[in-house]
């Protein structure tokens, strides 16, 4: 049997060595470590008849082996770590003057940190969850480069809210928004829901709220779980502070509702986006019931593209500027996508031209322009089908997600976008799309 340990990496010398070992079984593994790339490979070969005794003998071979290059790679880690800090890194400091703090409504004190310092929340249920680090931090995110408020914001209503009627009932959510002008403070109160469904064995549910300010993803706040109920009353309340009026119009506000479980991940139950540029501030008393929606299993990604139309010369311009969050068709965990493009005048294919391969990425960046001969006349009449499939060198490639843009868009958010085109010649038109499948 075969058995290694991982040797300080100290001890290695400045060009590559080679450690050899060989199991009874006949498996022959060679760990070729580079400190001065941070480097280390391993190859194996085998040459034996393969039986059960055979097959025990190496995997525990591997086995040990696996262990040999954590304890590598976390010396590797720490080694490059080091050196990094020795090269002088320029000071760093943690600012913003906004904060987010939750606190229980019904007679609860505030709990919160501010001047951008993460915490942790309570025990949530005082009944041994332990304690979720959480970021409270959600003021003074800064705005994507480049982006008009306004103009983001109506993106973000487009990309995430769905104007259809919910394919299930899953229950709605009670909660009110209030914003004081002085401290440029909005004040979130989550405040119960009803009809949730049961995810339990039990017949009930252990719901809880988490709350983000998209498009920020990364900062969540939560609330507390409500054990063995499908009608949970919560009556807590959140203040994300520091955030001028003008820059929460931008934001989308996020309500996902989960089902807590202590062995397993958290089931979702429903969700429901809330665009605050939708929201009249000046009235005092905001409080809505919300359907939740399910929440949506085929997510393919998002794509960003530009649209122009040029009446004088009839040219049409699509743009695939970069795509998002794109699901992984590959054993890897990644993709290698492309876009491809087809131009329709009514139901009949026109013209198709495709993008060259981005490969082993998720968020890939094309810069891919199209131009096409579309007379005014015709403008109305014809579509842009954009696919954005996964390249196979042996199989068949694979669609990851698609839209349809023109006047009977595939969603609301591809109609506007063509319609802003059209009432906006010579103009570049950007807008974010949310994939839809195949």
């Amino acid at each position: 049997m075969c058995t290694g340990k991982a040797r300080p990496l100290s001890k290695y010398k400045s060009h590559s060595q080679c450690v050899r070992q060989k199991s009874a079984a006949g498996v022959h593994v060679h760990l070729v470590c580079t400190p001065a790339k941070a480097t280390f490979s391993v190859y194996i070969s085998v040459s034996v008849e393969w039986d059960l005794r055979t097959l025990l003998q190496m995997l525990a071979m591997l086995t040990n082996f696996w262990i040999v290059l954590r304890d590598l790679r976390a010396q590797l880690e720490n080694s490059t770590t080091a050196l990094t800090k020795g090269a002088g890194a320029g000071p760093s400091s943690t600012g913003g003057a906004g904060a987010a703090a939750s606190s229980a409504g019904a007679g609860g004190g505030v709990s919160g940190v501010a001047g951008g310092v993460a915490s942790a929340t309570d025990d949530k249920d005082g009944q041994g969850r332990g304690l979720v680090p959480v970021n409270k931090n959600l003021g003074n995110v800064k705005a994507e480069h480049g982006a008009h408020p306004s103009n983001r914001s109506l993106s973000l209503v487009d990309m995430y809210i769905d104007t259809s009627e919910p394919t299930e009932n899953v229950g709605q959510i009670q909660f009110s928004l209030e914003y004081n002008f002085n401290e440029m403070t909005l004040i979130l109160r989550i405040m119960q829901a009803k009809e949730l469904p049961a995810k339990d064995l039990s017949g009930t549910s252990d719901p809880y709220v988490r709350v983000t300010l998209l498009p920020d993803k990364k900062h969540k706040l939560e609330t507390k779980i409500k054990r063995r109920t499908l009608h949970p009353k919560w009556h807590e309340t959140f203040y994300f502070e520091g955030f001028p009026i003008q820059k929460l119009q931008s934001r989308v506000l996020h309500l996902h509702v989960f089902d807590y479980d202590r062995f397993s991940r958290d089931d979702s139950i429903g969700e429901v986006h809330i665009p605050l540029c939708q929201v009249d501030f000046s009235e005092k008393n905001n409080t809505f019931w919300k359907a939740l929606r399910p929440l949506e299993k085929n997510k393919c990604g998002e794509i960003l593209c530009s649209l122009m139309y040029q009446p004088s010369t009839s040219e049409l311009t699509l743009t695939v500027i970069k795509c998002r969050n794109l699901k992984a068709k590959d054993i890897n965990g990644k993709s290698d996508p492309y876009v491809k493009v087809w131009l329709y005048f009514g139901e009949k294919r026109i013209e198709k031209k495709k993008s060259e391969v981005q490969f082993c990425t998720l968020n890939p960046e094309f810069h891919f322009s199209v131009k096409f001969d579309v007379p005014w006349e015709r403008i109305r009449e014809c579509q842009l089908n954009v696919t954005v499939m996964d390249h196979d060198k042996v199989g068949r490639n694979e669609a990851i997600g698609k839209i349809m843009l023109g006047k009977a868009g595939s969603g609301t958010s591809e109609t506007k976008h063509w319609s802003d085109m059209i009432t906006k010649p010579r103009q570049n038109v950007v807008q974010w799309h949310r994939l839809k499948p195949e």
